[in-house]
């Protein structure tokens, strides 16, 4: 995290200097990329820039810090639903809110991955989201309780970031020409059906794309 000094500039050049880091970590990515080129570009010195930061990997902890505060606005927090057809209209409300950023903030995009699978999005608010997605969902009969809840839980974050990498590289690929294909959504949606069912039945797919 960065150091208190840091905390004491006004928030517009804490800004700055994060989106300048953002930048040029997503450009050139998290083990690649440049401390002197960034701390250059952000208009201070690398002794300046040690009030402020232990280093390097300081510096790109509170980046990816920012990113996944972000992609967790976007989703929101989770409301409990009123039913299944509510659970799942929720859950691809939010899936689709998350697209949407992502599409709209490209360094955010470049970083999702690197965000999610960082410390605190192992042990954090990310995994807690899920908690809370999978504790509602065993609560309405949607997923299963014959499994280990954190176990569940830990697999469904799992599940949920892999399908995200896979959305982000389609995002970053250039467009090709294809027959009408499936959303991502609606694969996702399969996915977690899966893993879900104590059956491990996908029998009612298109019950559940239907709602």
């Amino acid at each position: 995290m960065p150091l208190p000094r840091f905390d004491r500039l006004p928030a517009d050049r804490q800004e700055l200097i994060l989106a300048i880091a953002r930048g040029h970590f997503a450009d050139h990515g998290t083990e690649a990329a440049s401390y002197n080129k960034i701390i250059e570009a952000a208009g201070f010195s690398k002794t300046a820039a040690y009030h402020y930061f232990d280093g390097r990997e300081d510096l790109l902890s509170a980046v990816l810090d920012g990113v996944l505060d972000r992609l967790l606005g976007a989703l929101g927090p989770w409301v409990a639903a009123r039913g299944e057809a509510e659970f799942w209209s929720r859950l691809d409300a939010g899936a689709l809110a998350l697209e949407a950023h992502l599409q709209g903030h490209p360094d955010d995009l470049a970083l999702a991955d690197a965000a999610i699978g960082h410390t605190r999005g192992e042990t954090g608010p990310w995994l807690e989201w899920f908690d809370d997605l999978v504790s509602d969902g065993q609560r309405l009969g949607v997923i299963r309780s014959d499994v280990d809840h954190e176990l569940l839980v830990t697999v469904t974050a799992a599940v949920v970031r892999a399908a995200d990498a896979w959305a982000v590289a389609r995002m970053k690929a250039p467009p090709t020409p294809a027959g009408p294909q499936e959303a991502d959504g609606a694969q996702l949606r399969r996915l977690l059906r899966g893993l879900w069912s104590e059956t491990g039945s996908s029998s009612d797919d298109g019950n559940a794309d239907a709602q």
